[in-house]
Order: C-alpha cells, then sequence, then structure tokens
C-alpha cells in the first residue's frame, strides 16, 4: 500500500533558487578510540550546536557551555529524529517519521521551534546508537522465530539494518542544519592479511550504506612523518595516502585539513551559493597506463 501524498502543484526549484538556499553539512568524524573526537565540540559555537549524548562520554567536554540531550533508548533517539528532521510525507501513518508520528512527538517534547536556533546537531555516537537499536530489536517480533518463538538473529539484524539507515536517512534530510556523528574506528584484517579500516557499528549492512548517506566522512587520525613530530589532522578526501575512509562531496577539501571541525565547515560554506568547479579534475596524468586498444584472445 502507498503513502497517501496530498495533492500539491509540481515546483521547478530554478538555479537562483537553489544557489541561494543554506544547505546543511551532513557528515560522520570517525577516529580510533581517544584520539579527540568528541573534543571537537569545543572548536563548534555552543549557543548553536546541540549535544546528542548517547555514549555518556562527556568528561572530555565537561566544561562545554552548550546545550545537550542525554539519549539511553532507542524510542528516544528515533523520536528526536523525527523531532529534528519533520515529518517525511512518503510514511504511512503507522510508521515512525510519519505526519502523524511527527504530531505524537511534537506533542510530548513541545514545540519545534526550540529547535530553531541550532545550526549544528553534534551526535556521539553512532557506534552506541546501533548497540541500543540493536537492544531494541531483539525485542520486537521480527526477531523472534515463527515456529519455534525462539531468538532469531537473522531477523534482529535486518531489522536493525532497516531501523538504522531510516534513523540515518532522516537525519540527512534535515532542512538547513548541520548533522554530525561520531563513530569510533576499527582496524581489521582481511582474510589476506590485509589491514583495513571499518566503522565500528553493529550489523554490517549501516557500516556499509553510511558513506553514501552523508556528505562528509571525515577521520581524525595521527599522522608520523619520516622527519618532525607527530599531529593530529583530518583526512577528508576518498583518494588518501592512509587508507582511512573518507569522503568529500563538497570537493572543497584538501586530502590533509587541520583538525578544527568548526573551520573545516566554514571552509565547506565558503563555496556555497558558487559556481566554483575547483574539486573537479577529469585529465588523466601523463603517467597514466594506456590499455592495448587490440584486445587478444577475445
Amino acid at each position: 500500500m502507498s503513502a497517501p501524498f496530498a495533492p500539491a502543484p509540481l515546483k521547478i526549484i530554478t538555479a537562483d533558487e537553489r544557489l541561494k538556499e543554506t544547505r546543511g553539512i551532513k557528515g560522520v568524524l570517525t577516529g580510533i578510540s581517544g584520539i579527540g573526537k568528541t573534543s571537537q565540540l569545543w572548536t563548534m559555537d555552543p549557543e548553536h550546536t546541540l549535544f546528542l549524548n548517547l555514549e555518556a562520554g562527556e568528561l572530555a567536554v565537561q566544561g562545554w557551555p552548550g546545550d545537550e540531550i542525554r539519549i539511553r533508548d532507542w524510542e528516544r533517539a528515533r523520536d528526536l529524529a523525527c523531532w529534528i528532521g519533520g515529518p517525511n510525507p512518503a510514511m504511512r501513518e503507522d510508521q515512525p517519521y510519519s505526519p502523524r508520528d511527527y504530531d505524537r512527538v511534537c506533542a510530548a517534547f513541545g514545540d519545534p521551534s526550540v529547535l530553531d536556533k541550532y545550526e549544528t546537531v553534534f551526535v556521539d555516537s553512532i557506534s552506541v546508537a546501533s548497540r541500543i537499536c540493536m537492544q531494541w530489536c531483539k525485542g520486537q517480533p521480527q526477531a523472534q522465530s515463527d515456529r519455534s518463538g525462539k531468538p532469531d538473529m537473522r531477523g534482529a539484524y535486518g531489522l536493525l539494518g532497516q531501523e538504522m539507515i531510516g534513523w540515518l536517512t532522516h537525519l540527512q534530510h534535515t532542512p538547513r542544519k548541520n548533522i554530525w556523528l561520531v563513530g569510533l574506528l576499527d582496524k581489521k584484517i582481511d582474510d589476506f592479511g590485509k589491514p583495513y579500516f571499518a566503522m565500528q557499528v553493529e550489523g554490517s549492512k549501516t557500516g556499509l550504506e553510511l558513506p553514501g548517506i552523508v556528505d562528509e566522512v571525515i577521520t581524525l587520525a595521527e599522522i608520523r612523518p619520516q622527519e618532525g613530530d607527530p599531529f593530529r589532522a583530518f583526512i577528508c578526501t576518498t583518494i588518501n595516502d592512509f587508507g582511512f575512509p573518507a569522503k568529500d562531496r563538497s570537493g572543497r577539501l584538501s586530502m590533509i585539513e587541520q583538525a578544527h571541525l568548526g573551520r573545516l565547515m566554514a571552509k565547506i560554506r565558503a563555496g556555497q551559493g558558487t559556481t566554483s568547479k575547483s574539486g573537479l579534475d577529469f585529465e588523466l596524468p601523463e603517467a597514466a597506463p594506456q590499455s592495448d586498444p587490440m584486445t587478444k584472445g577475445a
């Protein structure tokens, strides 16, 4: 059954209107434990930043003078995403994030206009969010076998993927706000003994699809040059020398940026509303290997 859509005229957004729009930056900030991810709150404007605390690891920002909401269960996390992101008209009335669900959340939390003063929502962390979501999923009917009534972990993980992707996608569509999701980074070894990095989240679906949902994937890492002292920096581009997960949809970041989230967002915003193509390069290097146009054995 399809969702009921209210009839509305089709609106074509002109180029001038689109360039004048205020767009929020949606990103993931990842890194190993203790590298200083949560401490990036100190680089944000406390008057216009809302801290969603799932991890209870705020000792590093104990004196940060901004507002905070503490989350301990999945239903509260989901309701907050609905309250912040607004209703999704594509959802049925009985589904989370639907207009009816949004009305219920507003009745419980209050007028969403109180969120207008916040330009950035800082979520710490997506790793803990996936754990509390998994705990909730284990208690749902989908996680029970229809025949035996015993726990069905395949059903639980399937529901986990649906819930987490729905939650992240709804936050991604939040208009005019920056959303930063903090996540823990793990170093793993593949079947061939080659090391690689992956975000620490429950289930494989969320970790695989997350980079395609957000605009930015930034890894906070320690860089050890051949000469000089080690330093912390943001790794920002997919093609980088370190093998860290990274992505820059804005096209305005260098491979290595200063480890200051506030300045990083300012650099991204500096290019909004312009027609610059500085991040695009379609040319091959002169030393690029050329394939033989004659295919042998075909």
